[in-house]
């Protein structure tokens, strides 16, 4: 059956609206139309829509909030690699003649976690694992940063469980401690929770593995090999719909675009990778290696992604990506976001290296149900990504025009603040002290952090409970230095409270800043790179956009007066529900 083409010429606004709504496409009318008039200059077909509609989403493009990244610090002396790829990584410290980096990333998972709280936020510790373990290194530590509703209702109690067993139900079947985190609770979070994460992996600076297709391709053929669980529905338009407001009447709709997880397959999948990075330095491949997380997009973000960044083309086999369901329609294929995989780049002379490193080596096919290596496509020079079904092309557009296609400059209009005079009534101090401590947002986090392992591994010195910022000793395990170079230590905080955003979203990144830098100092260690998550509500309301930039000019000013440099950092919009946004919310 030949894909359906789809001409916006024929059809009124109000037409084209309803059509995209009605499939569940994530366009706006006049993107629908940009994409036939001038980016294809044709109809589209049903999967290019699918592929524009979550390349094209906020979530994925960054294309109202780009302009305004561009204005952080994002370089210094320490900066391995600044926040271009899927983890920036800093410079840790110099061992036995080698430089060690540390792999940094944050992410958010505000939306799947409302919705399904327990899968939400297992799926965002899975994907943030899978960002750092993909530029070759050790992951070693998580955190966790979460933003209820009020704790007296009864749905933010539901969530709030959900989340923390989530986490930990991920977290701790794969072995990577929980170092850090801080929770608050309000009103402002009833209809849309976040919950951020971020992790780390240690890695040796000449063992990189970059998330794009190395120029090497210029020189000899290249494939995609795909590896993990076989794609299903599970995720799909999880982008999209992390680019749109919550409302409660879609939300046994929108369950369909969270993910399933399988933490013991990602754990195997772990270790099947460490193994591979050995090889892979025996044989002194890393900088012959691309290699990307399928996180929003599946298969389409990961291999578009990867020829993009590199100067390519592709073109993708739709059928040869191996799948749990029959008759999928081809969209689905290439875009559902099913959790444990990874897209590999690599030369044609080691697709059977690829192939049976996992398969027999590693045999995921015995390990799970349907899980395996597959070669699915290859790179091209011509820069045009084609994704072919049943001998007939589905998507065909020049790899910029996906991943770049779709900008928007948003209109702000600064927020009026209503400010007056807090009359502070005569009290006992003694009463108003014990008040204070049995806030929920001042009272202990243990009921939390008391679900997480935080010390496997055996690295972690200071735990969660211990001081306010974790603190480990990643070379503690390592045989190939010094026994006083174990001692190299490194801490991690977070910061990022959101009630003063209510006030001023400017002070609230600063203070953001600040307070994750006080905390590690607090431990005696100097902060050298910052990790953003920047929640706030939708794009499309200037109010709301204003908050946004404010909260970049505030840790915009805050990184450059301490030279502090961002090397990772994640936009999250949309986070509201039907009445009114999230409060600011920048996370350090």
């Amino acid at each position: 059956m030949k894909e359906q083409r789809v001409d916006f010429s024929t059809m009124n606004d109000a037409s084209v609206a309803d059509f995209l709504k009605q499939n569940k496409i994530g366009l706006k009318t006049e993107e629908a139309r940009k994409i036939q008039d001038k980016i294809l200059k044709r109809p589209p077909s049903m999967t290019e829509l699918v592929v524009w509609g979550i390349q094209g989403s906020e979530h994925s493009s960054y294309k109202s909030s780009k302009k305004y990244l561009k204005q952080l610090l994002t370089e210094g002396k320490e900066v391995i690699l600044g926040p271009s790829e899927d983890s920036g990584i800093i410079k840790f410290c110099e061992a036995s003649g080698k430089t060690f980096g540390l792999v940094l990333s944050h992410e958010s998972h505000n939306h799947p976690s409302q919705v399904v709280p327990y899968e939400g936020s297992a799926t965002g510790v899975g994907g943030i694992v899978r960002d750092v373990a993909c530029m070759g290194s050790k992951v070693i530590a998580l955190c966790d940063m979460l933003r209820f509703g009020d704790p007296d209702r009864n749905e933010t109690k539901l969530i709030f469980d959900g989340v923390k067993k989530g986490i930990s139900g991920y977290g701790n079947p794969i072995g990577v401690p929980n170092l850090s985190g801080e929770a608050y609770f309000d009103e402002s979070y009833n209809e849309n929770c976040l919950v951020n994460v971020s992790c780390v992996g240690l890695i040796e600076s000449n063992k990189i593995l970059h998330s794009y297709v190395p120029k090497n391709a210029e020189n000899e053929p290249y494939v995609f090999i795909l590896v993990g669980k076989p794609t299903d529905m599970s995720g799909f338009g999880g982008a999209s719909f992390a680019s749109a407001d919550l409302d409660e009447k879609d939300k046994e709709q929108n369950k369909g675009a969270v993910q399933e997880p399988n933490p013991f397959l990602e754990r195997h999948l772990l270790a099947s990778f460490y193994d591979l990075f050995q090889e892979l330095d025996k044989q002194d491949l890393f900088d012959i290696i691309g290699l990307k997380d399928l996180g929003a997009g599946g298969v389409l973000c990961a291999t578009v992604e990867l020829a993009e960044s590199g100067g390519f083309g592709a073109e993708v086999f739709v059928e040869q990506i191996h799948k749990a369901l029959d008759d999928l329609p081809p969209a689905v294929i290439l875009c559902s976001e099913t959790q444990e995989r990874f897209c590999f780049a690599v030369p044609e002379r080691l697709k059977d290296m690829f192939l049976n490193h996992f398969n027999k080596k590693w045999a995921l096919p015995e390990v799970s149900n349907g899980a395996m290596a597959s070669y699915i496509g290859n790179i091209t020079h011509d820069g045009i990504y084609r994704a072919i079904y049943k001998d007939e092309t589905v998507c065909e557009a020049k790899t910029t025009d996906i991943t770049e296609g779709l900008t928007v400059k948003r209109p702000t209009k600064a927020r009026q603040i209503q400010s007056k005079k807090i009359q502070i009534p005569a009290t006992d101090l003694k009463t108003t002290i014990k008040k204070l401590l049995e806030s929920v947002n001042i009272a202990s986090r243990e009921p939390i952090y008391e679900n997480y392992d935080q010390t496997v591994q055996g690295l972690t010195v200071l735990e969660r409970s211990e001081a306010d910022a974790g603190l480990m000793c990643p070379l503690r395990d390592r045989t190939d230095i010094q026994d006083h170079e174990k001692k190299n230590a490194f801490s991690i905080s977070t910061g990022g409270n959101p009630l003063i955003g209510k006030l001023s979203p400017y002070n609230q990144a600063l203070y953001a800043t600040l307070n994750a830098i006080c905390k590690n100092a607090a431990v005696g260690t100097k902060t050298n790179s910052l990790t953003d998550c920047l929640n706030y509500g939708s794009a499309e309301i200037p109010e709301e956009m204003w908050e946004f930039a404010e909260g970049i000019k505030g840790l915009n000013e805050t990184s450059r007066a301490f030279n502090i440099p961002f090397v990772s950092g994640n936009v999250s919009l949309y986070n509201r529900g039907k009445a009114k946004s999230v409060a600011p919310s920048c996370i350090i």
